[in-house]
């Protein structure tokens, strides 16, 4: 910042000093930060961390996600409602984290619980990002399955390193938001720095390329594997594996049966759905349609950049101006905000913004930015709601199968949009319907304002489920199976759209 010019010369140069001292000091503060951080645990689950939510989910997601998009257009020439459904079938391995989960907190490998799973995820996508990479003429069906394997590695990754989180969170609860931070940090900045190269790659090397390049990702997830600093426990009794399945499954059947928890799921899960996601059709029209904006690798990647700041913004409006507001009253105005939104693809495909003087790029810009920042603001109350829905001695297990509800709404939307494209004959040169298909679209988005009786309306500091329900024979019955189960939430709050998008 310019400085304004002082009368007294000796007050003007301590204060152009203080901006570099004030700056120095940010830094010297983030530095002593991490250095705690690492001090207070050891080193390789800082560097876990760093790798797992920095290089492989936010690095490699937004690599990935770009990449893919360019592969199934230009390499596997697949139609834009086939390359929707597709990319619902590469989610597929997130929807079952709860099992991932209970694998790597209840079945040691070798007397390990933890590296034997990194290790395994790292080798997964290694193999499977060089296969991609290496082959000449890969049939459609084994791309899907290399994709989907991938996808696999990084969510095996991820639910891993989340139980490591867990565990040193209870260790050192007193810096269980610095963890936090960190895990939100290295995932936000790895996604930017991720979106603002991907298009240059996908240009200079190619989709298939970039693949080869992901493989480095899923390698330093396997070198995580071999130096995590993990306790061994050589002598473990296998037999207690099947009761504790057991015994998590029927608490989370339990808790399910109550309405205060069924509602809520199943206003989460059509409030999802229904929202058809019909990204591959317009990813086709603005890249390949002769009438459309014809933007380039570079702009893609620039564009998707730009839509994770807003991600972020959404994020830090919620934390710091919304959150206090009750789920009904925040979930009514960001889904009609949600519907309205989606109104500016409408302008953009009609060509209405050269209309009025504005650049397609510019409009673009604007377009992506808000509707990620509205996404996150719909997204936000639904995390927080599903967290209070969770009982006392699971709420890691059933937090994840929550998760995996919603993700089981977006595979529906997902394919849902993809239908809608095909029946309207949205094809890879034919976008004479898209704008039909995103008044379609928008409209859905209207629907689950009509199931917000669901939701329960009330303080979202307080909780919701019923005291009877906290304190009832399932935790008694469960508590010893529970006891063990060290999982967290399974998502991380800033980077949630790479659960669908990245790998």
């Amino acid at each position: 910042m310019v400085e304004e010019d002082k009368l007294n010369v000796f007050d003007e140069d301590l204060e152009e000093d203080e901006p570099q001292k004030e700056s120095s000091v940010s830094i010297g503060t983030a530095v002593y930060w991490f250095k705690t951080l690492v001090s207070e645990m050891h080193w390789s689950f800082v560097f876990g961390v760093v790798i797992v939510y920095g290089i492989s989910q936010g690095l490699g997601g937004a690599l990935n996600r770009v990449a893919t998009e360019y592969y199934m257009k230009d390499v596997q020439k697949v139609q834009p409602s086939e390359a929707q459904v597709y990319s619902g079938i590469t989610s597929i391995p997130w929807m079952v984290k709860p099992i991932w989960g209970l694998f790597t907190d209840l079945v040691p490998v070798l007397g390990y619980h933890r590296r034997p799973y990194f290790v395994f995820a790292g080798l997964l996508g290694v193999i499977s990002l060089l296969s991609l990479a290496l082959h000449q003429k890969l049939h459609l069906l084994l791309a899907i399955l290399l994709l989907t394997a991938g996808s696999a590695g990084v969510a095996i990754a991820d639910v891993t390193i989340d139980a490591c989180v867990a565990q040193n969170s209870s260790i050192h609860p007193t810096l269980a938001a610095d963890l936090q931070s960190l895990c939100a940090l290295s995932s936000s900045i790895g996604a930017l720095l991720g979106f603002s190269i991907s298009g240059i790659l996908v240009h200079l090397i190619g989709s298939k390329g970039v693949y080869g390049l992901l493989a480095i990702p899923a390698g330093l997830v396997f070198l995580v594997g071999m130096i995590l600093n993990e306790p061994h426990m050589p002598d473990f009794n296998y037999r207690q594996v099947n009761e504790k399945f057991v015994g998590a499954g029927k608490a989370m059947w339990t808790t399910l049966k109550s309405p205060n928890v069924w509602r809520p799921c199943l206003y989460m899960y059509l409030s999802l759905a229904l929202c058809l996601d019909i990204n591959e059709g317009l990813f086709y029209w603005y890249t390949d349609s002769k009438n459309g904006p014809k933007f380039s690798q570079e702009n893609v990647g620039f564009i998707f950049s730009i839509g994770s700041v807003g991600s972020l913004f959404g994020a830090l409006l919620y934390q710091y101006v919304l959150k206090d507001h009750q789920f009904r009253d925040l979930l009514f105005w960001t889904q009609m905000i949600y519907s309205l939104s989606g109104m500016l693809d409408f302008l953009l495909v009609l060509r209405l913004n050269l209309k009025i003087g504005m650049p397609d790029y510019f409009f673009i810009v604007i377009d992506e930015s808000v509707h990620q920042l509205i996404n996150r603001l719909k997204w936000m109350p639904l995390l927080v709601l599903s967290s209070k829905l969770c009982p006392r001695g699971i709420e890691g297990t059933f937090f994840a199968l929550l998760m995996s509800i919603d993700n089981v709404g977006l595979l529906s939307a997902s394919w849902g949009g993809g239908f809608l494209l095909h029946i309207l004959k949205v094809t890879r040169t034919k976008f004479s319907n898209l704008w039909l298909a995103i008044l379609i679209r928008n409209f859905l988005r209207l629907t689950p304002l009509c199931m917000l009786f669901l939701v329960p309306r009330g303080d979202p500091n307080s909780s919701i489920l019923l005291t009877e329900l906290l304190s009832s024979d399932v935790e008694n019955e469960t508590c010893e199976e529970a006891d063990n189960i060290e999982l967290v939430s399974l998502v991380n709050g800033i980077n949630i759209d790479n659960q669908k998008e990245g790998f």
